[in-house]
């Protein structure tokens, strides 16, 4: 018995230090600096994407050992412009294997196809729905429902309620996206019904994360998936009965994903089911929309300066609410696209790293800001580091919206350039054919929603400790300490509670809205 013990613990030894000398001694990557624990094991990225830090811990490493970091065994990230046009702007970088992680029950959606062929096809029929030219002929329905979300404002201030602009936000943002998807309106603003829908999805995204930055935990998977079957099999349940209820009525009855799904004759129906089934977990989740909506909020509930300028130049541009649409005057609002960008910037919706490796089909080496990249490694660069990277953003913790305007002609010639690095490097969207496709529609809710509260109200943040929901602290973590940024939780797609606002009506301007 004491030799099976022996020649156990001598196998486990040996293999302990197979493993470490593979990865520190052998490896094509021992030379790029990381922390020890990501050069050993994607335990290290694992651990982090379980906290939801990773995008804190991926710019901490960076502070710490330069703009190019092993964060795991076989991953090297980035944080340089150069490297970003390199990995993301590359015909022969394909999306990382681990994105079939992402999947539930093995449903690819236009994030998660790796075939480029599928990507291309998935992203023209959803990039059809969500487009500029569609936006106008969809934006009478979206009004709506922020008129909606208004009147929700207008009641918390007549009854002096604090109000949570994550709940608030993504049940407008999943209505939106019901009647973008379906034609149907899920009516989570004002029914309870349908708000397991956001909250089914949420919960789906750690499991996501986990198993994209630790790929061994995919095998647990199956008892994950069970142990959320009643949650999942509800929302699915529900899913159907919309796609059954939408494919009774004509092709063309309502504007919506699904007519563009229907009319396109380049696509099978065994592929016409699946994208209506898939989508909506991806590019059409708006989830990253309402992120992006709450992040205004709490800027600009933090920066009265930002406030005051902002809403002089909304009441200046508009007479009424109801003029608040697409158009030239909402346009011409740059201070408003100004705030936008610069929240996005300091806390974006999709804060990580965009995984990708070199396509398996490309014979020439790959190349990014100037290292070979070995056979069989994940490069990416970090989406929250980037943008706030002081070589590209002085000041990057600083809420300047004003660093996103244009000058005047007597501009230098070093401003024009640094304005356009920093515009090289605003990366919300990501960037490339696999960069979100929905950019219009979410700048077109966001500019709504922000533009029309400025317009029918006035807002700050919460009296007292309510207040602070959603802020950094003093004595957190490490990168959770800056008391005026927005705290996001690096899920795959951000997650994060808060502002608390309080609401009052301006003037008698709300009178409109009952």
């Amino acid at each position: 018995m004491d030799n099976i013990f022996q020649y156990t613990a001598c196998f486990i030894i040996t293999l302990f230090l197979l493993v470490v000398s593979s990865r520190l001694v052998f490896s094509p990557l021992k030379a790029y600096p990381g922390p020890l624990l990501a050069r050993l094991t994607n335990g290290y990225a694992g651990w982090h994407a379980i906290k939801g830090d990773i995008h804190l811990i991926t710019y901490l490493d960076h502070l710490k050992y330069g703009p190019v970091v092993r964060q795991a065994p076989n991953r090297l990230v980035f944080n340089t412009i150069t490297a970003l046009q390199d990995i993301y702007l590359n015909p022969r970088v394909a999306k990382a294997w681990i994105y079939a992680n992402a999947r539930f029950r093995s449903s690819p959606s236009v994030f998660t196809a790796l075939d480029r062929a599928d990507h291309r096809r998935r992203r023209r029929v959803v990039g059809q729905a969500i487009s500029e030219r569609s936006m106008r002929e969809f934006e009478p329905t979206m009004i709506t429902q922020i008129d909606i979300f208004l009147v929700q404002l207008l009641s918390s201030s007549q009854q002096e309620e604090v109000v949570d602009m994550t709940s608030r936000c993504k049940f407008l943002a999943m209505d939106i996206i019901g009647l973008l998807a379906f034609g149907c309106s899920w009516k989570t603003q004002t029914e309870d019904t349908l708000r397991i829908l956001p909250r089914a999805y949420a919960s789906l995204n750690p499991r996501v994360y986990l198993f994209m930055n630790w790929p061994k935990t995919h095998k647990i998977d199956p008892g994950v998936q069970w142990l959320v079957r009643e949650r999942v099999e509800k929302f699915r349940s529900i899913l159907a009965g919309m796609i059954s209820d939408r494919m009774a009525l004509p092709r063309d009855a309502k504007h919506d994903l699904f007519s563009f799904v229907a009319s396109d004759e380049r696509i099978d129906q065994a592929q016409q089911e699946g994208i209506r089934k898939s989508e909506i977990w991806g590019e059409a989740g708006g989830t990253t929309t309402a992120t992006a909506i709450c992040t205004v909020f709490y800027y600009l509930s933090r920066n009265p300066s930002v406030y005051a300028q902002l809403a002089s130049e909304v009441r200046a541009a508009f007479s009424s609410g109801s003029q608040i649409r697409q158009g030239q005057q909402l346009t011409s609002c740059k201070y408003l696209r100004a705030v936008i960008d610069e929240s996005m910037r300091i806390s974006p919706p999709t804060p990580g790293v965009m995984w990708r490796e070199k396509d398996p089909l490309s014979v020439e080496p790959l190349v990014v800001d100037g290292h070979l990249i070995p056979a069989g490694t994940f490069v990416g660069v970090g989406t929250y580091s980037l943008m706030h990277n002081p070589e590209y953003f002085p000041e990057p913790f600083a809420f300047r919206p004003q660093r996103w305007l244009e000058g005047d002609d007597d501009d230098t010639t070093e401003e024009k350039e640094a304005r356009a690095t920093m515009r090289r490097a605003f990366i919300p969207f990501a960037l490339g054919d696999r960069g979100c496709a929905g950019k219009a529609v979410a700048y077109l809710e966001i500019s709504l929603t922000i533009a029309k509260t400025m317009w029918y109200f006035e807002f700050e943040k919460a009296p007292g400790v309510a207040g602070d929901l959603g802020s950094g602290r003093k004595g957190a973590a490490k990168g959770r300490e800056r008391q005026d940024e927005y705290q996001l939780y690096d899920r795959f797609m951000a997650e994060h509670v808060g502002p608390n606002l309080r609401f009052w009506p301006r003037e008698k301007h709300w009178e409109d809205l009952v």
